[in-house]
């Protein structure tokens, strides 16, 4: 079976608008949450998220390209991170065959905004042509294809072009089916990774009527993401983008690449329980896990991080710390565990590529980000989640979790590459 290495990386995150500061925040245990400033929030319960840092111009991001302006925000987050992570790999047009390059991409489907539908409701009462005032930049804009397209033309592929919307494991399952494509021959390189910007107010109002979104912190909105702590009370919604480049190994040391890191498994399960949470006993997540460690040939004791999905929901963090504990056993109690999501709020369908890149940076300082704002464990959680500051233990390996909702859960294992790495042979 073809092995399949990460070479480039890139990210637009609210710690960051490129992979380098992203990771420097996320080892430091900085926080990225603040004041909600996409809408007026007056009258809102919730008016905090982790936003990408003022001034970030994805005009200045992607030079020469003449369609920013149909990009939608989350778009514009995507192609930013794209352009970084192929300049982080040194690839482009004349990498491989156009035939031979493709792009996996996980963000949720766009939507027109509904202010805007409810005048132009308003307006045909009075106007029979009131749909023109729709501009051809709004309806570019609420096409997922649309910064797809961008992302294909960027580095000339005529290979596959995968759009996935399977929410907070969008990212998770493009990073997976991508591996998969070049695993199985169908590729030698793809741009995979996910973009989301869920920071509207009809965004915001669905998730507070739903009770998923904490409101109990807006006044102080660095403590209000609290994975696996006793007062957790909904997670806080982020944005932003994280992009990888995923060749073929021997194709790869062919050309001379860097390789970052080796994608070694991948597990894709549904719970069939409920839309909006997860079994108690962490059945879905358990398959997914367990799927994904099978097939990197490792075994649970050649995994020594957990990057979790930590939303800070109450039924997230147990179900998730269940089902660690199923997976691993009394090996649960060596891993080191933590949330990104802490720092940076939930990134929804860049949430799984966000937690890749925190793998990747871990396994090269030999560096575990914490999990902030654990000042009391819950009655049950108790794993080592690395509370507080970050920890310095060697990674070999990790796995990397999402959970969706919809009851869609990915895990992917990924590890430091070297020509000595055994591994199961495939069927």
């Amino acid at each position: 079976m073809r092995r399949v290495v990460i070479t480039g990386v890139g990210a637009v995150t609210p710690l960051g608008t490129d992979a380098a500061t992203t990771w420097r925040n996320l080892a430091a245990g900085v926080s990225g949450i603040g004041p909600l400033t996409t809408f007026d929030t007056e009258g809102f319960p919730i008016r905090i998220a982790g936003q990408v840092p003022d001034g970030f111009d994805p005009k200045a991001a992607i030079p020469g390209d003449p369609d920013h302006r149909m990009y939608s925000r989350a778009g514009g987050f995507g192609l930013a991170a794209t352009a970084e992570a192929l300049r982080d790999a040194d690839a482009g047009r004349d990498t491989y065959d156009a035939d031979r390059m493709g792009v996996a991409m996980g963000a949720t489907v766009e939507r027109p905004d509904l202010r805007y539908l409810i005048d132009v409701g308003l307006l045909r009462e009075t106007e029979s042509d009131a749909f023109l005032v729709q501009s051809p930049k709004t309806v570019y804009a609420a096409d997922q294809n649309t910064p797809l397209d961008a992302m294909v033309r960027m580095v000339g592929a005529t290979g596959p072009m995968v759009g996935i919307s399977t929410a907070c494991s969008s990212s998770g399952h493009a990073i997976g089916e991508a591996f998969r494509l070049i695993q199985e021959g169908d590729a030698e390189l793809m741009l995979a990774g996910g973009y989301e910007s869920l920071t509207s107010w009809i965004d915001i109002l669905g998730f507070s009527l739903l009770g998923a979104m904490t409101e109990r912190h807006n006044d102080d909105p660095q403590s209000a993401c609290r994975p696996f702590d006793a007062d957790r009370s909904g997670f806080v919604v982020g944005e932003g983008a994280v992009v990888f480049v995923l060749e073929e190994l021997e194709s790869a040391r062919a050309r001379g690449a860097r390789i970052h890191a080796e994608v070694l498994g991948y597990g894709s399960t549904m719970n069939a329980w409920r839309i909006t949470d997860s079994p108690p006993d962490g059945s879905g997540a358990i398959q997914a896990m367990e799927a994904a460690i099978a097939e990197s040939g490792l075994g649970t004791a050649g995994i020594d991080y957990v990057v979790a999905h930590g939303t800070g929901t109450v039924s997230n963090d147990a179900s998730e710390t269940a089902a660690i504990k199923k997976v691993f056993g009394d090996d649960a109690y060596r891993l080191v565990v933590s949330s990104p999501k802490s720092m940076t709020g939930h990134l929804t369908g860049a949430a799984a590529a966000l937690n890749v890149l925190v793998a990747v940076g871990a396994m090269r300082e030999s560096l575990v980000p914490p999990t902030v704002n654990l000042d009391r464990p819950d009655r049950g959680l108790d794993l080592d989640y690395v509370p507080h500051r970050a920890r310095h233990t060697a990674v070999a390996a990790a796995l990397v979790n999402a959970f969706a909702f919809g009851g869609t859960n990915i895990s992917l294992v990924v590890g430091a590459s070297s020509p000595d790495r055994r591994r199961r042979e495939q069927q």
